[in-house]
């Protein structure tokens, strides 16, 4: 069992940048790939970014390539989402989960924390 807290979360202006962090219970944390997700009013939840436990690759939605950056302590059983230059339609509240498969997607996550509401402000 693995159980995902979320903190960080915020308001912040467009163009700011906020750091979500993901506390992860459970001694097996390296061996899970871990990933953000978001989900805005009204639409569907979709895939953000990821971080493989075997080698450590990332994986990034075209959304937001070159302005989030996920990353992993194992040591810390942590996982963290930088994100800078941030738009108005980042806004969303934002689930970190695990997954016991090497790629992450919406339907294959084995975890999900309660997630934490980013709001982007023009």
């Amino acid at each position: 069992q693995v159980q995902l807290v979320e903190s960080g979360g915020g308001l912040v202006q467009a163009g700011g940048s906020l750091r979500l962090s993901c506390a992860a219970s459970g001694r097996t944390f390296s061996r899970y790939t871990m990933a953000w997700f978001r989900q805005a009013p009204g639409k569907e939840r979709e895939f953000v970014a990821a971080i493989r436990w075997l080698g450590g690759g990332t994986d990034y939605a075209d959304s937001v390539k070159g302005r989030f950056t996920i990353s992993r302590d194992n040591a810390k059983n942590a996982v963290n989402l930088q994100m800078n230059s941030l738009k108005p339609e980042d806004t969303a509240v934002y689930y970190c989960a695990a997954s016991s498969r090497l790629l992450a997607n919406v339907h294959g996550m084995d975890y999900w924390g309660k997630g934490t509401l980013v709001t982007v402000s023009y």
